[in-house]
């Protein structure tokens, strides 16, 4: 038993949150360089370099140069496994970052030092503090222009209502940024703006009024930062980790991503301090990560990975137990048995077969249409893990097929894009048309790229004017009825055959729930 002890307490699993361009993908992909899992970074910049980046792997993601789905990366760092989920910070994809928050153990959120707290970093942050997730900051690209520290930290406690503590403090900034004092070691960390640097300068330093400083920064530099760091210590808590832990204070790092310079610090600060696998809430108890049985859920189902073969792979978290290649494990909502005779691992697109994995690790299951997201796989016992929610959508369209003569591949290919959480369809009783709801623009285009060149099918979008959709229940069975009879028209039935009420206005959707009292309405499945 002690063999699968220390593999749990191997296990970092995290994701990398941010609003989009603050760097997230790049940092990924430094987190990456560092594992030894990627020989160089795909500088994701530059478009002269057509070597892409490694997380985003989707064509639509290569034309338009964000994440549109999350990535699952796994590699070995100082004799840890380490687990990234990628997440996309584009706000129309928010519910699958939604999703992976829930399959994670802690955050990295990245923040812009020029642009400082964003819309949907506050988004992301609040789902993580729902959950008391510990959340680390990386504030990226120090060599530019920005906001002062100080400010800095200022806006985060307060936009986004969190406590902070830096364990790295920056040494000027842009053109006068000389480095990073990491506080968490008490090294120096000195940065060359020439180039890239390949291997970063650091000096152990634990006296910071040692008249060597001058050396190495500078005066300016040296008298700034003997006076930033004494203000530091005595403005903020002392950091502890279990403090940390809790969720009641987030550790910020300083760097530049692109330059490579300042990840190292927080990949090293995090190994240490960052949570081992932790318990997960089921709807019947909670589940500790060193029980024997195997448990894990479904938070992401992904189709095509590999467009040359038709595949849909399900992404399951591991959350008690050890889980074996060819082994029996039930599926709860169908009530049968499954055995997996080829998981997989990954590193962003690259899989390798796997023969065990452990709690916190993240396994590829190929699936041929039996799972959907929220799925629990268990060794017999009934058990529904809590907190993958559907959202309401708020942009909708019909949707049809183009081309009669691919009815079956639009169907299809419209059916395994609802079941990987891409959007939502309603189908309307009274005419049976279907509309798709989602929660950004983006999605429609996806939906219409992915039809196109996956399943060779095509479709065309038709306005349809509505404003929420939600989902109806009441323990009054007459009520519903009532209710059913006078709305015909506004009702539909989403993917699991559960009724929606489509609100025209906001106004329509008031005056429903005033005249029906004993009808609740929902704005998220669970």
């Amino acid at each position: 038993m002690s063999n699968f002890i220390s593999e749990l307490e191997r296990r970092r699993t995290f994701a990398i949150v941010a609003h989009p361009d603050a760097g997230k993908t790049t940092l990924t992909e430094k987190l990456l360089l560092f594992g030894g899992a990627i020989q160089t970074a795909g500088a994701v910049k530059s478009n002269k370099i057509k070597k892409s980046t490694v997380s985003d792997f989707m064509d639509i993601e290569r034309q338009r140069g964000i994440s549109v789905s999350t990535s699952v990366m796994g590699f070995e760092y100082r004799d840890l496994q380490i687990n990234i989920l990628d997440t996309p910070g584009h706000e129309d994809f928010a519910e699958d970052t939604y999703r992976t928050l829930t399959a994670v153990d802690s955050a990295v959120v990245v923040v812009d030092v020029a642009n400082g707290v964003e819309k949907q970093t506050e988004k992301l942050t609040k789902v993580c503090r729902m959950r008391d997730t510990p959340m680390i900051f990386f504030v990226n690209k120090l060599d530019r222009e920005g906001l002062d520290g100080f400010d800095l930290l200022d806006e985060i406690e307060q936009k986004l209502d969190v406590k902070v503590r830096p364990l790295s403090w920056p040494i000027g900034m842009g053109q006068r940024f000389k480095g990073v004092y990491n506080l968490f070691e008490k090294k120096l960390v000195l940065f060359h703006s020439h180039g890239k640097q390949e291997e970063e300068e650091i000096i152990v330093f634990k006296d910071l009024a040692s008249p060597d400083l001058e050396k190495h920064i500078g005066d300016t530099p040296a008298r700034e930062l003997r006076e930033e760091v004494e203000m530091i210590e005595a403005v903020y808590p002392e950091f502890k980790r279990e403090d940390y832990l809790n969720g009641e204070i987030c550790p910020v790092f300083f760097g530049s991503a692109v330059n490579n310079f300042g990840v190292k610090e927080m990949l090293d600060c995090f190994v240490e301090i960052a949570p081992t696998p932790l318990p997960r809430i089921a709807e019947e108890r909670l589940v500790h990560p060193e029980e024997d049985k195997m448990t894990g859920f479904v938070f992401k189902i992904f189709a095509n990975m590999d467009p040359k073969h038709r595949d849909r792979i399900a992404f399951l978290r591991i959350c008690s137990g050890k889980f074996e290649r060819n082994t029996n494990y039930r599926h709860i909502r169908l009530g049968r048995d499954f055995k997996f005779p080829a998981p997989t691992m990954f590193m962003a697109s690259k899989k390798t077969l796997l023969e065990e994995a452990y709690p916190g690790d993240v396994v590829g299951l190929y699936d041929s249409g039996n799972f959907k997201i929220g799925d629990t796989l268990t060794e017999g016992e009934d058990l529904h893990f809590k907190g993958i929610p559907a959202f309401s959508p708020e942009q909708f369209r019909y949707v049809e097929n183009a081309d009669p003569l691919k009815t079956k591949q639009f169907a299809k290919g419209l059916d395994q894009l609802m079941d990987e959480g891409v959007a939502q369809m309603f189908t309307r009783k009274s005419d049976g048309r279907r509309i798709i709801g989602t929660v950004g623009q983006l999605q429609f285009e996806v939906i219409q790229h992915r039809l196109e060149s996956e399943y060779n099918a095509k479709c065309v979008y038709e306005a349809v004017n509505l404003h929420k959709a939600c989902w109806v229940h009441s323990d009054d069975k007459k009520a519903m009825e009532e209710f059913l009879d006078r709305r015909k028209r506004d009702i539909a039935i989403d993917s699991e055959g559960a009724t929606v009420f489509l609100a025209e206005t906001a106004w329509v959707l008031q005056t429903a729930q005033e005249n029906f009292p004993k009808i609740e309405f929902r704005f998220t499945s669970e």
